[in-house]
């Protein structure tokens, strides 16, 4: 296999009782290096074996371990191939470690609380008379499902987007879309509860007001306080779990 200079790949010799962990850290690499892409074809399971002096066995537990995590495609009767790696499908299988360890949500809310107050400043500053429109409507969305959890989740998750969106920042757009991904799980909990949709509601309230007014002051205050609010009913309602 060569790559787009047309040089010969090198997937590595290792020894034969190395672990499967190995064989995948050296096809990752080679994928950040940019030497295989989205979409490239690995050689046949029998040819791979050989060119890096593995056992199969061993090579076929790397690959599936890394078809799990969406980083390759294993298609029947065509062979292996690099995933598309997108952000969203990547993030899948951390999900259930959120489910695991409720300390992570408390490192989830920490990294929101550095980026969307700032993230909620520039839509103020950006954000297009027709998003603020959409904004509006969204909001109206989760006002009228208020006493229905799963569609005031689903316009809780739209404002957010919406709002990420009309900061006008690719990638910061892309961060934050594994954020809310890694987050669906204890939204989807905690917004069971009546008193924490109330609350949520109120905070989008007061975002969207200060977007539409054009203050970045006031829409990072605002996004400061939802964040603040979700802490708290993280600790005082979820036993670890957190909500919008």
């Amino acid at each position: 296999m060569v790559d787009q200079a047309g040089s010969a790949l090198v997937f590595g010799v290792f020894d034969r009782n190395m672990l499967p962990e190995r064989i995948a850290e050296r096809l990752i690499s080679l994928i950040t290096e940019r030497q295989l892409k989205p979409g490239d074809r690995l050689p046949s399971e029998r040819e791979l074996a050989a060119m890096m002096q593995v056992g199969r066995p061993a090579l076929r537990e790397a690959l599936r371990g890394l078809a799990m995590m969406k980083i390759v495609e294993i298609r029947q009767g065509s062979g292996t191939y690099v995933a598309s790696l997108k952000p969203e499908l990547l993030v899948e299988r951390l999900e259930f470690v959120f489910s695991l360890d409720d300390s992570t949500f408390t490192e989830l809310l920490e990294a929101r609380a550095m980026l969307e107050p700032n993230i909620a400043a520039a839509a103020a500053l950006n954000a297009t008379e027709a998003e603020l429109v959409e904004l509006s409507a969204c909001l109206e969305r989760a006002a009228a499902s208020i006493h229905d959890p799963g569609l005031f989740l689903a316009a809780d998750l739209e404002l957010h987007q919406k709002i990420t969106a009309a900061a006008h920042n690719q990638i910061i757009g892309r961060f934050m879309a594994a954020l809310s991904r890694l987050g669906s799980a204890s939204r989807s909990r905690t917004g069971e509860l009546q008193g924490v949709r109330d609350q949520s509601l109120q905070d989008l309230q007061a975002i969207v007001a200060a977007l539409i007014r054009r203050d970045p002051e006031a829409a990072t205050r605002a996004m400061h306080n939802h964040l603040i609010n979700i802490h708290k009913r993280f600790h005082e309602n979820t036993d670890g779990e957190a909500s919008s």
